[in-house]
């Protein structure tokens, strides 16, 4: 069950409610805000969450109204704050579509740090995809969580960003089945694991039993320090 007991002059005395982690991942559309209360008449990703009996949904993290992608939510406060935290050293992997060619040089800068607005950015890798004529596709790392960090370092070198989508956040993938708009519930499997890599005592007490949809929803990747379940490493094979 979800709840504690203790026995107490021979009868069971139930408490209060025990908080099961979970974590949600969403494919969020461009268009849609991270605010309960967003402006300008636009909706609110929180909408799509479903509702829980106690607490509230946290996202971890955030993307602006024009970048699509991975946004993870969870119920539990620290485990957004670890994922979130710059000393857990946690990357994020973007796909971006520019409107250039960068060469060598441009690289470089990108990966060594360019002083944006007072502030040191660069990114941790930089990796061609694919592209032609004047959009080019490329795939960028960075191991923090700035506002806007992905456009202000192409607007550094004159650069314009046409698209902006999160593939990946940490060991979190998203899976190439889902859909814009789509919410994917992690396995508590995957939830207890993340739990472990982070070195939270908390955990899914009950974990419901993996059905073979579920095994095909698998959202980790092999990760420094994570121990991924057997089920999904099969996967991920």
């Amino acid at each position: 069950t979800d709840t504690q007991s203790v026995v107490f002059d021979g009868k069971e005395v139930r408490s209060a409610q025990r908080t099961q982690p979970r974590i949600l991942l969403l494919n969020k559309a461009v268009g849609k805000e991270v605010s309960r209360k967003p402006g300008s008449g636009r909706k609110s990703v929180f909408d799509e969450l479903p509702k829980l009996r106690s607490g509230r949904w946290i996202s971890v993290g955030r993307l602006d109204v024009s970048t699509s992608g991975l946004l993870l939510f969870t119920n539990v406060g620290e485990i957004a704050h670890a994922l979130a935290h710059p000393s857990t050293v946690i990357d994020r992997e973007y796909a971006v579509r520019i409107k250039a060619l960068l060469d060598e040089g441009q690289t470089k800068r990108l990966l060594d740090g360019v002083d944006v607005d007072g502030e040191k950015l660069a990114f941790s890798d930089i990796r061609y995809f694919d592209g032609s004529g004047s959009n080019h596709w490329y795939h960028v790392c960075l191991l923090s969580g700035r506002n806007r960090e992905v456009r202000r370092l192409f607007d550094s070198l004159g650069v314009l960003v046409s698209r902006l989508k999160r593939v990946r956040y940490g060991p979190f993938v998203l899976p190439n089945f889902t859909r814009v708009g789509q919410l994917i519930e992690v396995h508590p499997d995957e939830v207890n694991a993340i739990c472990d890599m982070l070195n939270l005592e908390v955990r899914v007490e009950v974990p419901r039993r993996v059905s073979n949809k579920q095994v095909q929803r698998s959202v980790l990747i092999q990760y420094p320090n994570l121990t991924l379940p057997d089920w999904a490493v099969s996967k991920s094979e």
